[in-house]
């Protein structure tokens, strides 16, 4: 089967710094919190923005670039496909979790930073 018939892509600003850990086995492991927006007109003519917040995990090489030139606030693309998946908690309750499998991505635009 293809990646082909799973694939995302994304634009949009990371609304926190990334989380970079390493496992057990030392493999790294990048997850981060991607918000995209979409703007429209209602019916009464007022624009709304709706935002939509996806997670991401980026490992190896992606993870090291994300940790090394990504902080809240920067613009990126990313290309990756859709992963769904479940566990079970500490409670015992089922969980489940969607997120994007990062295959590529890229900083758009840093963000503005203050200067004192």
């Amino acid at each position: 089967m293809s990646e082909k018939n799973n694939r995302v892509f994304l634009i949009g600003r990371l609304g926190a710094d990334p989380e970079v850990k390493e496992t057990s086995t030392g493999k790294k492991v990048a997850h981060l919190k991607l918000a995209t927006n979409e703007s429209y007109q209602n019916s009464q003519g007022e624009k709304v923005t709706e935002t939509q917040w996806h997670s991401l995990v980026a490992w190896g090489k992606l993870a090291d670039k994300a940790e090394a030139e990504m902080v809240k606030g920067t613009e990126i693309s990313v290309e990756g496909k859709i992963i769904y998946r479940s566990y079970v908690d500490r409670e015992g309750v089922k969980k489940y979790v969607t997120e994007i499998s990062v295959s590529g991505m890229s900083v758009v635009r840093q963000p503005k930073t203050e200067e004192a």
